[in-house]
C-alpha cells in the first residue's frame, strides 16, 4: 500500500515537538552539575574516567584550602616575622621532659644535692658522664684571664685513655714501665708520616718539640699538640705518664667564657663524684685572674651527657 504525504497540520505538529524539545534541551544545560560539565570538558579532550575527574576536583579544592591557610598565616603573623617553633622541652624526648619536672628551675641546689638529683634524672641507659659547666666573668681575649690549667681529679674521669710519649730512648723506656701505650723516638714520627693517630694524648720532652713543628696542622685541631699549660711537654715524661693514666684532666675557658668539664661516671656513686666536684672548684678557684676584683664565678651548672642541668648555689660569694 502506497504511504501518503503528511497534511500540512501533521508537518506543523511535528515541527513544534521538535521545537519544543530543542528548549527543553536549552533550558536544562545551565542547570547542569559540575561533575556533568566536567565530564563534558574532558570528554572533548579525550580524559572521559570518571574517577580522573573527581580526583582533579579534589586537588582543586586541596590547593584552595592551602591558599586560605596561607592567607590567614599571614593576616596573623606580621610580614617578615621569624617561623614560629615549638619550645625547646617540647622537642626532648619523654623521658628528658620526665627528667626536667623533678627539677625545680628557680632553686640553686647546693652541690651535694645537685649531684644526687643529676644521678637521678639520668635519662640515658648507659654510663653518663657528669659534667659542670661554669660560666666565669672573664675576657678570654685578654691573656691573663684566658684560664687554661689541668687538675688530677682523685677518682679519675672514668675514661681510659691512650698515652703516647716522644722522648729520647732512656726516657722512652721509662714512660712504658709508667703505663705509656706508646713510647718512642724517631719510629714515632714515622707514624706521624702515615697520619696514624692511636693516641689520646701525647707527651713530649722540650728538646723533641721542634720536631713535632712540621706535624702542628695533624696534631693541633685534634687538641693532641703538647702544650705546657697542660703539662704534656716536660723533662719528667714518667711523671706525666702516671698522671695522665690516673685521672688528670684539662680545662679551659671558651670563647663565651664558659669552662665546661667532664668530673666522673654515674656509676661513681654520689661520694666519689663529690669529691672529684670539690677538686674542680678548688682548681678553679686558684685560677682567679689577678686583674678580677669582683665577682669572678656567674653561674655553676652541673648535669649528666644528656639530662637536664641543675643550677648550684654559687659557692665563690
Amino acid at each position: 500500500m502506497a504511504k501518503t504525504a503528511p497534511t500540512k497540520d501533521e508537518s506543523l505538529e511535528v515541527k513544534d515537538e521538535a521545537v519544543l524539545s530543542a528548549e527543553q534541551s536549552s533550558e536544562t544545560t545551565p542547570e547542569a552539575t559540575e561533575v556533568e560539565q566536567a565530564a563534558e570538558k574532558f570528554a572533548k579532550s579525550g580524559k572521559k574516567s570518571k574517577k580522573h575527574i573527581e580526583e582533579v576536583k579534589a586537588e582543586e579544592e586541596r590547593q584552595a584550602r592551602k591558599i586560605e591557610t596561607k592567607q590567614a598565616e599571614q593576616e596573623v603573623k606580621p610580614k617578615g616575622a621569624a617561623p614560629v617553633t615549638r619550645p625547646k622541652l617540647e622537642r626532648r624526648g619523654k623521658k628528658y621532659q620526665a627528667a626536667y619536672k623533678l627539677i625545680e628551675q628557680d632553686k640553686n641546689y647546693s652541690l651535694k644535692e645537685a649531684i644526687a638529683l643529676a644521678i637521678k634524672t639520668n635519662p640515658t641507659k648507659f654510663d653518663a658522664s657528669l659534667e659542670a659547666h661554669v660560666s666565669l666573668n672573664v675576657d678570654p681575649r685578654q691573656a691573663d684571664q684566658n684560664i687554661r690549667t689541668t687538675l688530677v681529679l682523685p677518682h679519675g674521669n672514668g675514661k681510659a685513655v691512650r698515652v703516647a710519649v716522644f722522648a729520647p730512648l732512656d726516657e722512652a723506656k721509662k714512660a712504658k714501665a709508667a703505663g705509656a701505650d706508646i713510647a718512642a723516638d724517631e719510629d714515632f714520627l714515622a707514624q706521624l708520616e702515615k697520619g696514624t693517630i692511636d693516641f689520646d694524648i701525647l707527651i713530649s720532652t722540650p728538646a723533641y718539640m721542634p720536631k713535632l713543628g712540621k706535624f702542628a696542622r695533624l696534631l693541633g685541631p685534634k687538641g693532641l699538640m703538647p702544650n705546657p699549660k697542660a703539662g704534656t711537654i716536660t723533662a719528667d715524661v714518667e711523671k706525666a705518664v702516671k698522671e695522665a693514666k690516673a685521672g688528670k684532666v684539662e680545662y679551659r675557658v671558651d670563647k663565651q667564657a664558659i669552662v665546661h668539664i667532664g668530673l666522673g661516671k654515674v656509676s661513681f656513686g654520689e661520694e666519689k663524684l663529690l669529691a672529684n666536684v670539690e677538686a674542680f672548684i678548688e682548681s678553679l678557684k686558684s685560677q682567679k685572674p689577678a686583674s678580677i676584683k669582683g665577682r669572678f664565678v656567674k653561674s655553676i651548672y652541673l648535669t649528666t651527657t644528656m639530662g637536664p642541668s641543675i643550677a648550684v648555689e654559687n659557692l665563690y660569694n
